[in-house]
């Protein structure tokens, strides 16, 4: 009996073994990639890359030094990344997460196990750490429904919050808390 054409995979076609690692200057040939697409970067903060200047100034200023960035790998190349940033003094109890992935990988699950993969360790390897917390732009549905699949609830939107690429925007604030991760 002839298998289903949709029930073959090759290796192009498998998402599930998604890995998470530190990101380092080896990786900037994948990182432009997805860092030179205006898709990838039409919700981000940052402009859409057009050197490789510019990256190597993004991996000298902000990879190296920040406390929890990773790359979001597939068969261990970088087709995205994931941070969690931590606020201080009062607001130390919290951290931002942050994502980004190639736009040939969007709707594939890869986002949603990677932050299944960080809310189960940032917990643990940040015991201060009570709330993940992500910003996600008011039309940005595909990022809304990644943190919604991942456990987190979403409280709210937050009005004429943010300047982003000129024009200020609505963003919806989602959340996780410790409390809310179960131990396995």
């Amino acid at each position: 009996m002839q298998p289903k054409s949709k029930d073959i995979l090759n290796d192009e076609d498998d998402y599930s073994d998604i890995s998470l690692r530190l990101m380092d200057v080896n990786d900037i040939d994948d990182f432009m990639v997805w860092a030179t697409d205006d898709k990838v970067s039409r919700y981000c903060t940052w402009s859409t890359y057009t050197s490789k200047e510019q990256a190597m100034d993004f991996f000298t200023n902000i990879v190296a030094p920040h406390p929890w960035l990773r790359a979001i790998c597939l068969r261990n190349r970088a087709i995205g990344s994931i941070s969690v940033t931590p606020f201080e003094g009062s607001d130390a109890c919290r951290g931002e997460l942050g994502y980004v992935l190639a736009s040939k990988y969007w709707g594939k699950g890869i986002v949603t196990r990677a932050v299944k993969k960080v809310a189960s360790v940032i917990f643990a390897e940040w015991p201060h750490l009570e709330r993940l917390e992500a910003l996600v732009d008011v039309d940005n549905a595909g990022s809304q429904r990644v943190l919604q699949k991942a456990g987190f609830q979403r409280e709210g939107v937050l009005r004429k919050y943010v300047i982003q690429k000129g024009r200020t925007r609505d963003m919806v604030i989602f959340s996780l808390l410790s409390s809310e991760i179960t131990q396995s």
